[in-house]
Formats: structure tokens, C-alpha cells, sequence
């Protein structure tokens, strides 16, 4: 951390808060279609697909999850494809570009697997290339996809050497999310209960498109540090602050005072409210990205909150209530029919203005379920997700 020049305009918590609230449509939800939601959420995280429907269309003014799986399914405005932290999320198709050129300028850094189960550069690109070229016009499964790799390339792409759930992958698969990021793969229309994959069709932007994404983050999530985008990419801290530097020397982004620290925002990009917005009673669903990307941690989660809904540190495990910008409790949902009992569990008395929007909000996440709703406040017993 370092701390801020005299010169730079002084932002609280508070203020920064506000303005992510705003910014991700959870002040006031907004008429807008999927794809334009999950642009200003900087992608939707659907490593649980159900979950990442639930964080876009409770951000919208009406709709239901149906909205999201048809610009997914059959618009194609929404992608699913591999993005921050090499995890699936849903991407806007018109973004594509952008996020493929910034997501493959990151530095490559070793992968968890054992030297005999790793690949050497030029073998990581022979399958890189054999990817591209079977999926190009082509919905392929897993299995269909390793034996096209494995006929441009080699028996050695498909040798089961990778441990992953209890099985063996076949060796190409640890570059999965590296294929994406370089614009040659992404999810296609599951076939069955067999998920496919597919050439998103899309070129890398250029050498600008990193900075392009350093803005649109500062502006979702900003004022932040450089360590805060290095962790919400999982890319080395050091790189992630000589890009800063660099951006800052070009004009691109500027620096402000946040909560006496040094932090960055786009350029221009320094008003802030004010008063926080309400209604404040928001029910957030799991690894939304507001309660992943919204540093610092710690004034996210205050006090109980950080035992309560973090799982050893780590955002998005927990199902979270929202209570004017800060987590202040858990919730978990459960279905039977058309009947969906909402459980939450605050960690403070809440009047009845707050259970009055409470039951506002179970409404309207039964509604995107397209089922009804049930509210009961008490405790959660459900711990995190794995």
C-alpha cells in the first residue's frame, strides 16, 4: 500500500461504495438486456451456471433467468467462455475481442501440474493450433475434441496424465482456459448433458485492449490498487503494477487518495456520490461479481461478516445479503415445485422497513426462477460452496 500524493483528491469508502452500487445495477436495477448488464459487471462468474443467470437478471428491472439463457443460447450476445482467473464466466459477445486480446497479454505463470504432465511452449502452441482449426465451424464434446487434437497433433495431447475429480485428463485440457483466452475456444450449446465447445469466431484486439480493460475496471470497481487487479485477474502483483505505471505515464488512468492510500481511477473519472443510494437490501447470489471484485476485502465484509460469509478469506462461497453496500448476512435458497423458500440469516435485528424490502427482493429472485417465494429469517445451516 502506498500512500497517496497531497495533490490527489481524497475518496472514502463510503463514496466508492456508493458509486459500485450504482454501476452495477444494484441501486436501481436497469432496463437494459442481459449483455449489457453483464458488460457493466465485467462478466458474470458461472463456473454455477444458475448463479451467474441470477446475478444478471436480478440486476435488470424485470425478466427472468429465461432472458439470460436465450441471449446465451440463442442470441449469442452473452458467450461462456473462460475469463478472469482463468474461471467460466459469461462474457458479452461485442466485449469478446477486448477481453481475448487483454487476458492473453498476461504473463503466463506456471501451472500447479508436475513436470511429466506439463507442456513444453511449442507443444502448448501444435495444440493450440489443433484446437482452432477442429473447432472452427464445429460444436465438439470433450472427448470429440481430444481425439480431433490428438489426430493434428499426437497421441502425447490426449495421454491421461492430469488428476482431476477423482479421474485422469487427457494432457491438453490444462490449456483449456490459455485456448480461450487466445480466442480459439469457448462453450457451445450443451448437447444433452454433455457441454460442447466451439470457435468463438472473434480475433484479439490489439496491444490496447489491456489498457481498455485496466479502465473499465476502475470504472466498475475503482478507486483500486494495482494488487486488487492483479487479484482479481490471479495475475503477478508486479506486472499488474508496472501496467499501472504505464497507464498513469499515458494518461489513461489517474491517481486519487482512497481512505488516505494511493489508489487509481480512469481518467477523468473522479465524481463520486455523495449518500449511498437505497433501497440498500440487495440478495446476492454465488461468486457475484460485486462481492468478488469490490476491494478492500475487509470493508466489504466488516466485523461478523468476514466469518460469517467468507470461506477462509475467499469472496463468493456464500450466498450474501447486502445491506446499504456492505455484506450484513447469508441466505440460501431451496426448491420444491414452483415453491422457493428463501432462508436468511442476518447478523443484525432488522426492522420492518429492511424485512419489507427483504421480502421485496425474495419476490423478485422467485420471479427471475419464475416460481414463488417463501421468506423466513433465521439461521443458515448450509456452509459454503466448494
Amino acid at each position: 500500500m502506498t500512500t497517496a500524493s497531497p495533490a490527489a483528491p481524497p475518496v472514502t469508502w463510503a463514496q466508492a461504495d456508493a458509486r459500485r452500487i450504482r454501476r452495477q445495477f444494484l441501486a436501481e436495477p436497469a432496463d437494459a438486456p442481459p449483455a449489457e448488464v453483464a458488460a457493466a459487471m465485467l462478466g458474470a462468474h458461472a463456473q454455477v451456471l444458475s448463479a451467474a443467470e441470477l446475478s444478471v437478471a436480478l440486476r435488470r428491472t424485470e425478466g427472468t433467468r429465461a432472458d439470460v439463457r436465450a441471449a446465451l443460447g440463442q442470441d449469442r450476445t452473452l458467450i461462456k467462455t473462460y475469463g478472469p482467473r482463468g474461471t467460466v464466466h459469461l462474457l458479452p459477445a461485442a466485449d469478446l475481442p477486448m477481453w481475448t486480446g487483454a487476458l492473453s497479454a498476461i504473463p503466463a505463470v506456471a501451472g500447479p501440474q508436475p513436470p511429466h504432465v506439463r507442456m513444453t511452449p511449442e507443444q502448448t502452441e501444435e495444440v493450440l493450433a489443433a484446437v482452432a482449426d477442429a473447432l472452427t465451424g464445429a460444436e465438439l464434446t470433450v472427448d470429440e475434441l481430444t481425439d480431433a487434437i490428438v489426430e493434428r497433433t499426437g497421441p502425447w495431447a490426449g495421454d491421461r496424465v492430469m488428476d482431476a475429480f477423482q479421474e485422469k485428463w487427457p494432457r491438453w485440457r490444462q490449456i483449456t482456459h490459455l485456448a480461450a483466452h487466445r480466442g480459439v475456444l469457448c462453450f457451445g450449446r450443451d448437447r444433452g448433458r454433455k457441454v460442447t465447445y466451439t470457435h468463438p469466431g472473434v480475433r484479439p484486439a490489439g496491444p490496447r485492449a489491456l489498457g481498455e480493460l485496466v479502465e473499465r475496471y476502475l470504472r466498475a470497481y475503482g478507486p483500486a490498487e494495482p494488487r486488487h487487479f492483479a487479484k482479481w485477474l490471479a495475475a503477478p502483483p508486479g506486472w499488474a503494477a508496472g501496467l499501472f505505471a504505464s497507464l498513469a505515464e499515458a494518461g489513461r488512468i489517474e491517481e486519487v487518495s482512497f481512505e488516505g492510500a494511493a489508489a487509481w481511477v480512469a481518467a477523468g473519472d473522479t465524481a463520486f456520490p455523495e449518500e449511498r443510494p437505497a433501497p440498500g437490501v440487495r440478495l446476492l447470489p454465488y461468486f457475484d461479481a460485486f462481492a468478488i471484485a469490490s476491494q478492500p476485502r475487509e470493508r466489504l465484509f466488516p466485523g461478523r461478516a468476514r466469518e460469517r460469509a467468507l470461506a477462509g478469506g475467499q469472496a463468493g462461497n456464500f450466498l450474501v445479503l447486502l445491506l446499504d453496500g456492505t455484506v450484513a448476512g447469508v441466505w440460501h435458497q431451496r426448491r420444491s415445485g414452483k415453491r422457493i423458500t428463501v432462508t436468511v440469516e442476518p447478523l443484525r435485528p432488522l426492522g420492518a422497513p429492511r424485512l419489507r424490502e427483504l421480502a421485496a427482493q425474495a419476490d423478485r429472485l422467485a420471479a427471475v426462477l419464475e416460481g414463488r417465494a417463501e421468506l423466513t429469517v433465521g439461521p443458515v445451516a448450509v456452509g459454503p460452496h466448494a
